[in-house]
């Protein structure tokens, strides 16, 4: 599995974890529900901004976001 998958699977996981839908955490790191579908979908490279940013909005260190499961 490489990286941007890891990320993607990661940030699924977590967001489903919180109860939240990918419309509310885009909402929250403020990003296009689109854009955080592709994002979900390892569509799109997220920023290391953008990826701050989800992890803010998902209230865990940025390393969660890539950490092998």
């Amino acid at each position: 599995m490489n990286l941007r998958d890891r990320v993607a699977l990661n940030i699924q996981d977590l967001r489903r974890a919180r109860g939240l839908s990918q419309e509310e955490l885009a909402h929250r790191a403020d990003v296009s529900r689109g854009h955080m579908g592709k994002v979900e979908n390892a569509k799109f490279a997220a920023s290391l901004d953008l990826l701050e940013r989800i992890a803010k909005a998902l209230q865990v260190d940025a390393s969660e976001l890539f950490t092998k499961r």
